[in-house]
């Protein structure tokens, strides 16, 4: 599991903010870090709907994060992180009682994989995006993730290099608010 850094070092508020020329493109703002973010292929939105590809605008809390601990050492952070195993999965069915929970496999309903072949969720934190108030159809599996090559736009996560969230994760702890504006 990660290692734990005190909540007094911890930052409130991690802020997102459009990044000029690209809608796909962001900055994410931790204390005086400055660090480049790709979010969602359609931008941001305030009506964020299942499928549509925009990250939200809202304040997020972080919940709680995963990680691949074959690929990747255990972090300073205060953020609760648990290992990545195989049968790890995220429902992102809405007509399912499971819809944004992390499920396990076997799982026939839609769902992505924790644990992916490439290396975007390495370090996967869960932001509070219809998770503990969940309305069907509102958009699932809203991750700050690691990136793809070239910042690639997500599906509505926001997503920063390797480096930098690892920059980032001794900031921020439970109580830290990722905020998209």
């Amino acid at each position: 599991m990660s290692r734990i850094t005190s909540p007094k070092h911890c930052v409130k508020t991690v802020l997102v903010r459009p990044a000029p020329g690209k809608k796909t493109r962001a900055i994410v703002q931790v204390g005086s870090l400055r660090i480049p973010a790709a979010i969602g292929r359609s931008g941001r939105t305030s009506r964020k709907r299942e499928g549509d590809g925009a990250t939200p605008i809202a304040a997020m809390p972080l919940l709680s994060g995963f990680l691949r601990g074959d690929r990747v050492a255990s972090p300073k952070t205060g953020l609760p992180l648990r290992r990545i195993r195989p049968s790890m999965l995220w429902c992102d069915e809405p007509r399912h009682p499971s819809y944004n929970r992390l499920v396990r496999a076997p799982f026939k309903p839609s769902h992505e994989e924790m644990q992916r072949r490439d290396e975007l969720y390495d370090i996967c934190l869960v932001l509070d995006w219809n998770v503990t108030a969940r309305k069907r159809h509102a958009g699932s599996a809203i991750f700050f993730h690691l990136i793809r090559p070239g910042y690639e736009p997500t599906a509505g996560c926001v997503a920063v290099a390797r480096r930098d969230m690892l920059r980032i994760l001794p900031h921020i702890g439970r109580g830290t608010v990722v905020r998209v504006l």
